[in-house]
């Protein structure tokens, strides 16, 4: 039977939802963000990525951009519409990253990372962006979960 305290601390754990192609680097990001104590989905592409969205409360995004079916910068663009509170993190290690990197924030990624970066990196990058964050990012009025 559980506690009400379970239930309460299982809320504030927040939800990342990993969105990158490459296998390795899902893995590598999930086992580093589980051991920080952080709940982690995982999506192989943008498309996978919004299936789990349309049914996961997430509180941030670490996205690629460079993916098939739907890129990172496609993906910044819908979450921005339809999870505006949703904090995002874009990842590139691709040709000209840096004009592709400063193009998701434009778009509305909150941070940027290029690979390779190290996990401390990372951590700090999503530590920092969850510390701003107001609440849990829940799907806006027009996209119920």
């Amino acid at each position: 039977m559980r506690s009400p305290t379970s239930r309460v601390e299982q809320r504030l754990v927040a939800t990342i939802l990993i969105i990158d192609d490459e296998e390795s680097i899902r893995t590598v990001f999930q086992v580093a963000l589980e051991g920080a104590g952080y709940r982690v989905l995982t999506a192989e592409d943008g498309k996978h990525g919004l299936r789990l969205l349309a049914h996961q409360v997430v509180d941030l995004v670490l996205v690629d951009v460079f993916m098939p079916e739907m890129d990172g910068l496609e993906l910044i663009f819908l979450l921005r519409k339809t999870r505006p509170a949703c904090k995002i993190i874009a990842i590139s290690g691709g040709s000209g990253e840096r004009d592709h990197l400063d193009t998701a924030k434009k778009l509305g990624a909150h941070d940027a990372l290029k690979k390779p970066c190290s996990m401390q990196e990372v951590l700090a990058a999503v530590s920092s962006q969850l510390n701003h964050a107001p609440n849990l990012a829940r799907p806006s009025p027009h996209h119920p979960e």
